[in-house]
């Protein structure tokens, strides 16, 4: 009796892991949603396209160096030819030069834009977010329009920046809702350039994973963060190879974003591909601590403000429902963050609070600046 009240309560509590709030307002259980794990449309047809005569890298198994020794042997012509073939293939390949994804995403959203301006125009979020994505001046490095739509954008120069941070959102994000981590990222860029203004600095919001929605098992389970992390495990690999920051690349992950960071640790750690991790709003991260993430990646826990209601949630795992203990918790091994003046579960990136002004200085590097 006593293991079945557990069982019940752990499900209970867990359901309110909406990471934008849907438990505020009293949201309805949601649908299970679809990881996606394949490689995007046109795949099939880039691996038996022998027009160039030579063998193309599998988008599902070719590391990002040999993506980048592909197209380094390649013409420009040849380069144009597959971003007009293949835009949403070249647009997702991680290694592949960020001036051509950049391009062949735009041709990958416009289409989508002129598609469900036909087909479905009631979509009026994801035609809106796709007709500013389409601007000039967008930098969208991964788009997908499957499942509620995947896309990441980078905001700065990745090609001269000295320090790379990476946003990674939690529940409720996708293509319609991509404003809110395009405003923290912006946020934090802002911040780090009044902080250090000679140093060149590059953020990237990356939605490109399928988020849990609303109210549901989704958010208590590890089942999308485990099909998330080698997609951003793969990401980060790729930036290694075309993007070349003094160190690399910092991770900023809010609430379920955490639980895709801790699943990704182990292999972020043995590339090398990260230097400090950030948790905020975090529900756990399915590691027993931060010595998970090994040598040489810090892990840093934000002091949870009193209005976030992540606060609440037990930190636990149970029958596959949690995602273990709390990374501010004693003993966990987390640099800890002040966050004082943030507000509510989405405030830590608003200007003015601790947190932001210690996330700027964590990605920068600036350490001994950094409050708890």
């Amino acid at each position: 009796m006593r293991f079945k009240r557990t069982l019940v309560a752990a499900m209970v509590s867990f359901t309110c892991l909406a990471g934008t709030g849907a438990a505020a307002a009293g949201a309805a259980v949601s649908a299970e949603q679809i990881a996606v794990t394949t490689p995007p449309a046109g795949s099939t047809g880039w691996l038996h396209d022998r027009s160039l005569g030579v063998t193309m890298p599998d988008p599902a198994t070719a590391s990002a160096t040999d993506v980048a020794d592909f197209f380094a042997g390649l013409t420009d012509a040849q380069q144009q030819r597959l971003v007009a073939a293949y835009p949403l293939v070249v647009g997702n390949l991680d290694g592949a030069p960020l001036a051509l994804r950049y391009q062949a995403n735009h041709l990958a959203m416009q289409a989508e834009l002129d598609r469900l301006k036909k087909q479905d125009p009631q979509s009026a979020a994801q035609i809106a977010m796709l007709t500013q994505l389409t601007q000039p001046g967008h930098q969208v490095i991964a788009f997908d329009p499957r499942s509620r739509g995947l896309v990441a954008e980078v905001f700065g120069d990745l090609a001269t920046a000295e320090k790379v941070s990476v946003l990674v959102p939690g529940s409720d994000i996708d293509l319609a809702h991509f404003a809110k981590v395009q405003d923290e990222a912006q946020a934090l860029r802002a911040e780090e350039q009044q902080v250090s203004p000679g140093t060149t600095t590059a953020a990237i919001a990356w939605a490109d994973y399928v988020t849990p929605v609303g109210l549901g098992a989704d958010a208590a389970t590890s089942r999308l963060a485990d099909a998330a992390a080698p997609r951003l495990t793969r990401f980060l690999a790729g930036l290694a190879v075309t993007a070349h920051p003094s160190t690399p690349p910092s991770l900023f992950c809010h609430s379920y974003g955490s639980v895709v960071c801790g699943v990704a640790a182990p292999t972020l750690h043995a590339t090398g591909t990260v230097t400090d991790m950030v948790v905020l709003g975090s529900p756990g991260m399915d590691i027993d601590g931060a010595s998970a993430l090994g040598e040489g990646v810090r892990l840093w826990a934000t002091v949870r403000n009193a209005t976030d209601w992540i606060g609440n949630v037990p930190y636990l795992e149970f029958a596959g429902l949690g995602h273990g203990q709390d990374p501010t918790s004693p003993g966990f091994g987390s640099h800890l963050v002040a966050s004082t003046g943030a507000a509510g579960h989405n405030g830590y990136y608003a200007p003015g609070t601790a947190s932001l002004r210690n996330y700027a200085d964590i990605a920068l590097g600036q350490y001994g600046d950094v409050t708890s």
